[in-house]
């Protein structure tokens, strides 16, 4: 049953992911990273990943990219590929490596989670927000670690116990050269991308987070809709944002007047921040304890 089920995932996966690649080649509007987030969440996810691309961010007419994707969901769902793209990416690197250094489940798991964190914050958050922060890397790097840290510890809740869960239930899973291997990181990266959708959607909402950029003269305007691109204006040093207060009461993600998306990040108060990365890792925590019930998680050297 088990291999059937795989062979079903394998083939969508196949026919979703030349879908996304295809469609990104010809019909994306957006950042090479934000692109390569979705190729990768497909991979990773397969059709549920290709489901979300058409709900969230694919490119339904010339012109019409901004208008689509301005729901505050839909910006908090692209802002979470770029953390659950890289997470998992590190994430399977090392969970690929690791079976090498006959060490014990525990520091898989660290090495896991240092490896996830790494790639997710200086690939897919620091280097797709750069542009905005003046080309700065490594400002981009020291404003996007707040929200780095405390979405990559949510989806890191929903990956570890499904990864450890089912890594003991399924005999050769362990093995990156073993189909199980990729089905189990498919199902874990799955339920690490919907336990940390909420949080991504908090903290673009609150515009902690970035969401989904148009590239600068990549879709022109809509007839009928009247709007551009929204890193255009951030471009052009978010022009018009006086009248922000106007705005309260109002989509956060969207100018109603100009059906542009308000890019502009804002930040928390140190001790808020602390807190909300506190809480992040109390959860994982939590949920690293209940799996331990099941499975243990050890930290010693395998004999």
């Amino acid at each position: 049953m088990l291999d059937g089920a795989m062979l079903v995932w394998f083939v969508l996966t196949g026919i979703s992911l030349v879908f996304v690649i295809g469609d990104s080649v010809i019909n994306g509007v957006t950042s090479w990273v934000q692109r390569a987030a979705w190729i990768l969440v497909t991979v990773y996810a397969g059709p549920v990943g290709a489901f979300f691309y058409l709900l969230a961010c694919r490119r339904p007419f010339p012109g019409g990219h901004d208008r689509f994707t301005a729901a505050t969901w839909k910006q908090g769902l692209n802002s979470e590929m770029h953390c659950l793209a890289g997470d998992a990416t590190g994430i399977i690197v090392a969970a690929s490596i690791v079976p090498a250094l006959a060490v014990s489940n525990g520091w898989d798991i660290t090495i896991e989670y240092l490896a996830g964190f790494a790639f997710g914050l200086f690939i897919f958050q620091a280097l797709m927000m750069v542009g905005m922060y003046d080309g700065n890397y490594f400002k981009a790097v020291r404003k996007t670690a707040f929200a780095e840290t405390v979405s990559m510890n949510f989806v890191m809740a929903g990956m570890i116990p499904t990864m450890v869960l089912l890594g003991a239930a399924w005999e050769g899973s362990e093995d990156p050269l073993h189909p199980t291997f990729w089905f189990r990181m498919s199902l874990a990266s799955i339920v690490g991308g919907v336990l940390a959708f909420p949080i991504n959607y908090w903290l673009v909402k609150n515009r902690l987070k970035h969401g989904c950029m148009t590239l600068p003269g990549a879709d022109g305007p809509a007839p009928g809709l009247g709007h551009s691109s929204a890193e255009a204006m951030n471009m052009k040093g978010m022009e018009g944002m006086e009248g922000m207060e106007d705005m309260k009461g109002k989509d956060p993600g969207m100018d109603s007047d100009s059906g542009q998306h308000d890019m502009a990040m804002k930040s928390l108060p140190m001790g808020e921040s602390a807190a909300w990365v506190i809480g992040s890792f109390t959860v994982l925590l939590s949920l690293l304890w209940l799996t331990h019930l099941w499975v243990p998680i050890r930290f010693t050297v395998s004999g």
